[in-house]
């Protein structure tokens, strides 16, 4: 039998937030978690240095993969074309894990503060990441800047309609959420004048 089964992070991540629903963020311990996960508190900080990096688990990886969706966009995309890269790669990578994991996650957040503050600053580095990508094509800062924020709301939009149960008779995929969400937001803020 191996010493850790490969699906280790995924287990103690629904765990934590299985546990966080159940008994509160602040109650829960990461020897709960570990045990809950049918895992080890030193398989746990092999893969987070504490329960706070649970909420921020993908983070690193979803910005990166924002901006590599944005960077290999077309040389003479626009700007919101390759924030729609972007969205369009980091929604591939999303997998029934996230659309499982995301009740329990936003019970979690919604029940504390420390983890809406760190929810919060998820949002600020997708924005960062998308105009770090979009400034390295060549956009101007303050049209990245926007064009970073359309996409921030866009996948957030997109994810909210992703995960809706009223949407369960015709979910379709997250890409598909996200990409008409930065459709309509271009054209609604294209109607701002």
């Amino acid at each position: 039998m191996p010493r850790w089964k490969p699906d280790a992070r995924q287990r103690l991540i629904m765990s934590a937030f299985r546990l966080f629903a159940e008994h509160g963020y602040d109650d829960t311990t990461v020897a709960q978690i570990a045990a809950h996960a049918g895992l080890t508190r030193s398989t746990f900080h092999r893969h987070f240095s504490d329960k706070r990096d649970i909420l921020t688990a993908g983070q690193e990886a979803l910005s990166r993969l924002l901006a590599d969706g944005i960077g290999a966009a077309p040389a003479d995309a626009t700007p919101v074309a390759a924030v729609a890269n972007g969205l369009a790669r980091v929604s591939a990578e999303m997998t029934t894990f996230n659309r499982e994991l995301s009740p329990l996650m936003r019970a979690a957040v919604d029940a504390n503060k420390e983890l809406q503050e760190r929810e919060a600053l998820k949002s600020v580095g997708m924005a960062e990441a998308m105009k770090g990508a979009l400034v390295a094509r060549g956009v101007p800062a303050v049209a990245a800047r926007v064009a970073a924020e359309l996409g921030v709301l866009a996948f957030k939009t997109g994810y909210g309609r992703w995960i809706d149960p009223a949407r369960d008779e015709e979910p379709g995929t997250l890409g598909d959420h996200t990409l008409a969400a930065l459709r309509e937001l271009h054209a609604a803020a294209t109607r701002l004048d």
